[in-house]
């Protein structure tokens, strides 16, 4: 069997390592295409080298630029890759613009998609991955969800073939290279910081990083918190923070750790050993129920919302007083269910895929 697996963005790095690992132990071809949609050594190489995966075979370079751009020029690079290769399989990973990319091409000339994280929604269609990830599903064969509210939100919509419950493929990951992270990463001792005695955050959605008012705002909740907050800076939030003339507010702050990105396997340690986590990340908000780490999200919805009903996350509003009251209440103490699977999804997802090719 050949499977072609196209990524672009760091979540996708991640998605795909244990997939990669359990499609080359059964004996299949994976042809890795990398749509370069993240494409700096903090995003995107780093990633590779930590995580293990082969290189690309193929890396488009298409780098940043407008939706209409990016997905346009996936389109043609990855159609004439499906075409020369003739895979078995087309698999497609969350729901970045190289998702959609991916799914359309293949889906436009008749060649079997498989949709990794599939069912997954927010239901606010003004986030471009509410879009990529509805048409994703809707264009693809076989659809790998995560959870059971994944599959009920895909049946909602009248998808009920090729529906399959497998698992959280992140969560394979955390658990292969959580390890790893404690004996390789000495990003606490960088920071100088011990375990549980500080706040992790990460931003990097538009909503929170391209409207000056709320980057301040969240900058200013930052500064109103007591407690020390280690900080990240993703590449599109450091422009913005430099364009909106925000570093002087960002340097007064003396509880802010201030980096720039950070490997997958110091990420690992930094959520590992968080008192809690403040971020509109999708992937670290499972990342830290995975590690029972409570987490605060700076969104109005989130697609997680088993995290939020088990009470291990907190929607909240990036404002003065929010951000520290949330954090005051924050709680370890209260059950910790399994809801994302058994750790094995990348294993049942080669199975699915080798028992319909």
């Amino acid at each position: 069997m050949k499977v072609i697996s196209i990524i672009g963005a760091r979540p996708q790095f991640i998605k795909v390592a244990p997939v990669d690992s359990a499609l080359r132990a059964a004996g299949h071809e994976h042809f890795l295409l990398h749509t370069g949609q993240h494409y700096d050594f903090g995003m995107s190489q780093v990633f590779f080298d930590e995580l293990q995966i082969p290189e690309p075979n193929v890396n488009l370079e298409i780098g940043s630029g407008s939706h209409a751009r990016q997905t346009g020029q996936m389109l043609m690079g990855i159609e004439k890759i499906i075409l020369d290769e003739e895979p078995d399989w087309v698999l497609v990973y969350g729901d970045t613009n190289s998702t959609l990319a991916g799914a359309l091409s293949a889906s436009k000339l008749h060649f079997p998609v498989a949709h990794v994280e599939a069912g997954l929604r927010s239901f606010n269609r003004r986030m471009p991955e509410e879009t990529n990830r509805v048409l994703a599903d809707h264009c693809s064969d076989l659809l790998f969800a995560p959870t059971q509210t994944a599959v009920d939100n895909l049946a909602q919509e009248g998808i009920q073939e090729g529906v399959h419950l497998v698992g959280d493929v992140m969560y394979d990951a955390v658990r292969q290279l959580g390890t790893v992270a404690n004996e390789r990463s000495s990003i606490l001792d960088q920071i100088d910081q011990p375990p549980g005695g500080y706040i992790l955050a990460t931003i990097h959605r538009p909503y929170n990083t391209d409207d000056p008012i709320a980057l301040r705002a969240i900058l200013e909740t930052f500064r109103e918190t007591k407690e020390t907050i280690v900080f990240p800076v993703h590449p599109r939030t450091a422009r913005r923070i430099t364009e909106f003339e925000l570093n002087h507010l960002q340097s007064s702050i003396k509880s802010l750790i201030s980096l720039p990105p950070v490997s997958y396997l110091d990420m690992l340690m930094l959520e590992n050993n968080a008192r809690a986590i403040v971020t509109d990340s999708g992937g670290m908000q499972k990342e830290a129920y995975f590690f029972g780490v409570p987490c605060l999200t700076l969104r109005p919805e989130t697609e997680w919302v088993e995290t939020i009903q088990a009470g291990w996350n907190c929607l909240i509003q990036p404002n003065q007083n929010g951000l520290g009251e949330a954090l005051e209440k924050t709680d370890r103490n209260i059950p910790h269910p399994p809801l994302y699977g058994d750790g094995n999804a990348s294993r049942k997802i080669v199975r699915i895929l080798n028992s319909s090719a």
